[in-house]
């Protein structure tokens, strides 16, 4: 099926943590946060699973242009929010040193229902994402899009990686929000699926034998909004900038629409068993940009630049058609020269061995652009 008029659009959802400027450590304030964001970002602004966590939604948007106007905008108000009330905003997947035991769950019925059902998995839940949804309304194309993208989101996981540390330790994984995520049931990616029907009698399956309490609780990295005509990827960490959440907007932006392009075709495309697919998202959690990655078409080990490059390669023609080559391809290239956020994290620490510099460049990094 053709794309209808109001397919492609994207919205973002960003999480931050709250933090405090004297001791850098997560501040449980988002009670307080919350409803002096909400004078300017109104229900766009919520409260996460911890009380030291705060995210905002973008509008619907139609162009990048658009999510970086909505970006600024809402990371301004959330910062000047958090300001109000005596602390700053932190963009990264886990916080360097802070501690899960000293954190307080959200007392709403979603998350207080997590915690039941999931218990220890829940409490330790400190890590902050990255959702971006693409607009594609006929679910049966939707699911050829999931089908399609699944070989490529390990590149879109090294190049946003933004969490080295836990618990005060360099984990030695670039992102190791993806290995605390991936403890979780209904996680990582999805098997291939040959109709909307079969991925409806799955989730019903699940939600019928109480192996999930309802459909919106399936964290696949990529999946149907149950709230929205999206496809929501869900795959990467928080960024540090502006400019690394446009980058990851683009990027998936671009990936939607070309894998819509080679359903609508009916091209054939990689089948990659899912145990190859876990390899490759590991591999991408563990080295960002700094190790070779799996380019699961070819089957091969390859560096992380090479599988980016070939990343690139594939959305090029999306990119150049929507006016978005120039932009995405800079910033892709920039992350790759000044290094993931993961990469510029560890080089905070490493210039004086102090951890709370880590937070500092966070907050500083987070702040970029927002002026």
């Amino acid at each position: 099926m053709a794309p209808e008029s109001d397919d492609f659009t994207i919205g973002v959802e960003e999480e931050y943590q709250i933090i405090d400027p004297v001791t850098r450590e997560l501040n449980s304030r988002v009670k307080q946060i919350l409803p002096i964001a909400r004078k300017a970002l109104g229900e766009e602004v919520q409260p996460e699973a911890q009380l030291s966590q705060i995210e905002i939604g973008t509008p619907i948007c139609r162009t990048l242009a658009d999510v970086r106007r909505e970006l600024v905008h809402s990371r301004r108000e959330v910062i000047a929010a958090a300001a109000k009330d005596g602390n700053r905003i932190a963009a990264a997947g886990t916080h360097p040193f802070s501690h899960w035991e000293d954190q307080q769950i959200t007392p709403k019925d979603r998350y207080k229902s997590l915690e039941r059902d999931y218990q220890q998995l829940t409490r330790e839940l400190l890590i902050c994402g990255c959702h971006v949804h693409i607009g594609i309304s006929d679910r049966e194309m939707a699911i050829q899009v999931m089908n399609r993208v699944r070989v490529w989101l390990a590149p879109l996981l090294a190049l946003s990686a933004n969490s080295p540390f836990w618990l005060g330790t360099d984990t030695g994984y670039a992102s190791y929000r993806t290995e605390i995520w991936s403890r979780w049931p209904l996680s990582g990616v999805p098997s291939i699926f040959q109709s909307h029907g079969e991925y409806k009698t799955l989730v019903e399956a699940l939600v019928a034998t109480k192996s999930v309490e309802e459909a919106t609780k399936i964290y696949w990295d990529v999946r149907l909004s149950e709230r929205y005509p999206t496809v929501e990827f869900r795959v990467t960490d928080v960024c540090l900038t502006i400019d690394e959440a446009v980058m990851v907007a683009g990027l998936v932006s671009a990936l939607a629409r070309t894998c819509y392009e080679k359903a609508y075709r009916d091209e054939p495309f990689v089948t990659a068993r899912p145990e190859l697919l876990r390899a490759a998202h590991w591999r991408a959690a563990r080295y960002g940009l700094e190790g070779d990655l799996m380019d699961v078409s070819n089957l091969t080990a390859v560096p992380a630049r090479e599988l980016v490059e070939k990343f690139l390669t594939f959305l090029r023609p999306s990119l150049e058609d929507a006016g978005e080559w120039d932009e995405i391809s800079s910033i892709v290239h920039e992350t790759m020269q000044r290094g993931t956020g993961a990469s510029r994290q560890r080089k905070a620490y490493k210039r004086a061995g102090c951890i709370e510099d880590v937070v500092d460049l966070i907050i500083e990094e987070t702040e970029k652009g927002t002026a």
